[in-house]
C-alpha cells in the first residue's frame, strides 16, 4: 500500500530518482557513518579510548563506505551488492549487541546484594546501554531493504537465484515496526540521559512525550489491516514532530555547549550535552516518512 499517496494523491504522479528500498539503504549507510562519529565523541569523554571502544568507531565509517560501494555495484550486479550489504548488516547487528552487552556489564554490580546488581540509578549514570543497539537496528533495517519484495506488499522476498521466502507481514509493516522500535530506543535513551539533570527543566519532558507518541503510532499503523487517510495523517504528524524535536534539541545542545561569549570550546562539546544525540529523533522521523513511499521496486 502506497501510504503517502493516501494522504497526497499527487505523489502517484511523482517519479523519484531512487526507490524506497534504495533510499532506506542510503539512510543505513549514512547512519553507520554518523554512529561511528557519535560513539567517538562519547568514548572521548574518558580521555582514553581502550581497544574495545575503537571497534564501533572504526566499524561505523567503514560499514557506511562499503554500503555506498554496494549501492554502486547494484547498478550492474544486484546479487553481489545484496550479498555484500547483508554481510555488513549482519556485522552491524553483532557490533550493536556486543556494545549493549559491554555497556550493561559496566553498569552492573555483580557483588551487590540480590536485586541491586542492576538498578535504574545505575543505568542512568552508566554508559547508555541502548546506544549501541542502534547498530543492530540499522542492520535489521538494511537487511529488510536489501531483498526485493515481489510482488510489492506481499511479504514474499526474492532471494538469490529463484529462491524466495514468505514472511507473515509486508515490508511496509516491517519498516513501520522498526521505526517504532527505533523511536522506543531513542526515547528511553533520552529519558535516561535527561534523568541526570532531574528533569528540572520542564521542557525536557517534550522529547519524552513526543518520543512515546512516535513509538506508539508507527506500531499501531503497522498493525492496522487497512489504514485510512486519517491514520496515515496522524502518523505523518508524529514523524514531523520527531524531526522537529530532533532539530530543536540539537540546537539547544549546541547552545548549552557554547561559552557565555558563544565561543566554541571542543572540551565542552565532548563532555557537555551530546550534540548528535537529539538528531536520532530526526533520523527516526525521516526513516518513518520514507517508509510511506511506494513499495514498488523499479
Amino acid at each position: 500500500m502506497y501510504h503517502m499517496a493516501t494522504v497526497v494523491p499527487a505523489m502517484r504522479r511523482v517519479s523519484l530518482p531512487l526507490s524506497r528500498d534504495q533510499l532506506m539503504l542510503l539512510m543505513a549507510a549514512i547512519n553507520e557513518i554518523f554512529l561511528g562519529i557519535d560513539i567517538y565523541l562519547a568514548h572521548s569523554i574518558s580521555g582514553t579510548i581502550v581497544p574495545n571502544e575503537w571497534i564501533p568507531i572504526i566499524f561505523g565509517p567503514i560499514a557506511g563506505v562499503l554500503l555506498l560501494i554496494a549501492g554502486l555495484i547494484a547498478l550492474r550486479n544486484r546479487g553481489l551488492a545484496t550479498v555484500l550489504a547483508n554481510i555488513v548488516f549482519v556485522a552491524s547487528i553483532a557490533v550493536g549487541l556486543l556494545g549493549a552487552y559491554f555497556h550493561l556489564r559496566r553498569a552492573a554490580l555483580p557483588a551487590a546484594p540480590p536485586g541491586q546488581q542492576l538498578t535504574v540509578g545505575l543505568l542512568v549514570w552508566a554508559p547508555p546501554f541502548l546506544g549501541p543497539l542502534m547498530f543492530a537496528l540499522v542492520g535489521v533495517l538494511g537487511i529488510s531493504a536489501a531483498w526485493v519484495e515481489d510482488p510489492p506488499d506481499s511479504g514474499r522476498l526474492r532471494l538469490l537465484g529463484e529462491r524466495t521466502i514468505q514472511l507473515p507481514y509486508s515490508k511496509t509493516q516491517a519498516y513501520l515496526m522498526l521505526v517504532g522500535l527505533g523511536a522506543l530506543s531513542t526515547v528511553i535513551s533520552s529519558v535516561l540521559d535527561h534523568a541526570r539533570t532531574g528533569f528540572v527543566n520542564p521542557w525536557l519532558w517534550l522529547p519524552t512525550v513526543i518520543g512515546v507518541f512516535g513509538t506508539v503510532v508507527p506500531i499501531a499503523l503497522a498493525l492496522l489491516p487497512r489504514p485510512g487517510r486519517a491514520d496515515v495523517t496522524i502518523y505523518i504528524a508524529a514523524m514531523v514532530l520527531m524531526i522537529a524535536v530532533g532539530v530543536v534539541g540539537a540546537v539547544l545542545h549546541v547552545q548549552d555547549s557554547l561559552t557565555s561569549e558563544l565561543r566554541f570550546v571542543p572540551e565542552r562539546f565532548i563532555r557537555g550535552a551530546p550534540v548528535l544525540a537529539p538528531l536520532l529523533f530526526a533520523d527516526i522521523g525521516a526513516l518513518g516518512l520514507l517508509a510511506l513511499l511506494s513499495p514498488v521496486e523499479e
